[in-house]
């Protein structure tokens, strides 16, 4: 394919599927030269999508409208984008996210189940398709479009640039409160079963202010985040920043962080992005396709296992025969994971105290 100059790439996934697309993202506007690249993504994951260079525009697709009025939704939508482009790549293989790609453009590049019975009219109707693989790590997977348009690539997970204005005013923020070195702890995640419990935290953040070392408590301003902010201990070195920052001050401030301590999130993929030490909590998430990406040393955790250090990246799992489940919660309905009552805050601080006293901040 040449001179192509209107890209769509649809992802309808979570806040890190879309900052997992940038290296695809920046891979299409080097090899076609500065084309026109346009977004359809969740309407929850814009504030991720506005941070992505090289962008266009964003379409987006709302639950909310889904509910009220399905069908004005998908006319709308299919209409914005019928025919639009000389190129559109899906990196979801829901039957939706597809019948968008087809609208878009006769030249549509998609993932797949590799279910034939769910996946078989798909392989009819798309131009170029690629089976997308739970066993691999979703920066791997979102760059397979690359590979079928021969287009070359490194497999480095990349993080937007903040702007000189958002940056200085950050590190005003820290000025202020006299913060110099300093380690992210983000203990929130978009959805409850993620969350390490609340007495386990309090332990830890006890343990980690023994340091004398500042740990900014990052987090938004959603129910969850405002829930967790008013539990957390008053200590010295304890900073409470939870809905103090956009998220681009947050890239900001996770860029002049020493290391990232926290939960399978968003932030955790940001710190990646940014190369930095991370010691990461995971509850049911498969390793596989969402622990943090290794730009150094070019992997991630395939495996589990109660605590594994690969490169820059520490991965602490409850020892069950259960974990990791794959699960949205032990009832796979966004309720508790009884697995991170099972995470003992004592090793995972030995391992960032370990870490701290040799590390050189």
């Amino acid at each position: 394919m040449k001179n192509l100059k209107n890209i769509l790439i649809i992802i309808q996934r979570s806040n890190g599927d879309v900052l997992f697309s940038l290296p695809l993202i920046k891979a299409l506007y080097k090899h076609y030269k500065s084309p026109q690249i346009d977004l359809l993504v969740n309407d929850d994951t814009v504030s991720v999508a506005r941070l992505l260079p090289n962008i266009n525009s964003i379409h987006t697709f709302s639950y909310k409208k889904k509910r009220e009025n399905r069908w004005k939704q998908e006319k709308d939508i299919v209409t914005t984008v019928f025919r639009k482009y000389d190129l559109s790549i899906n990196l979801t293989a829901s039957d939706r996210s597809v019948l968008y790609a087809l609208f878009a453009s006769k030249n549509s590049i998609s993932a797949i189940e590799k279910d034939n019975n769910k996946s078989w009219w798909k392989k009819s109707l798309l131009a170029h398709y690629y089976y997308f693989d739970s066993t691999r790590h979703i920066l791997l997977n979102n760059l397979e479009s690359l590979n079928i348009l021969k287009i070359e690539h490194n497999n480095i997970q990349q993080s937007p640039n903040t702007s000189d204005l958002v940056s200085d005013n950050v590190g005003n923020k820290l000025n202020k409160s006299g913060i110099k070195a300093f380690l992210i702890f983000h203990p929130s995640a978009q959805y409850n079963y993620k969350i390490y419990p609340k007495h386990l935290l309090n332990e830890l953040l006890t343990k980690l202010n023994t340091l004398g070392v500042s740990i900014l408590i990052t987090g938004g301003d959603s129910q969850i985040d405002a829930e967790i902010k008013d539990t957390i201990p008053n200590l010295d070195n304890i900073f409470n920043w939870i809905g103090e920052t956009t998220l681009e001050e947050y890239f900001a401030l996770s860029e002049l962080s020493s290391a990232y301590i926290g939960m399978d999130t968003l932030n955790m993929h940001i710190a990646a992005s940014q190369n930095k030490r991370i010691f990461a909590i995971f509850g049911p998430s498969n390793l596989s396709m969402w622990s943090p990406w290794s730009n150094r040393s070019q992997q991630c955790a395939s495996k589990d296992n109660p605590i594994q250090t690969y490169d820059n990246i520490t991965i602490f799992q409850a020892d069950m025969p259960c974990v990791a489940c794959g699960k949205a919660g032990c009832d796979d309905q966004y309720g508790k994971s009884e697995c991170l009552d099972h995470i003992d805050p004592l090793l995972v601080f030995n391992e960032i105290k370990d870490w701290y006293q040799n590390a050189k901040i």
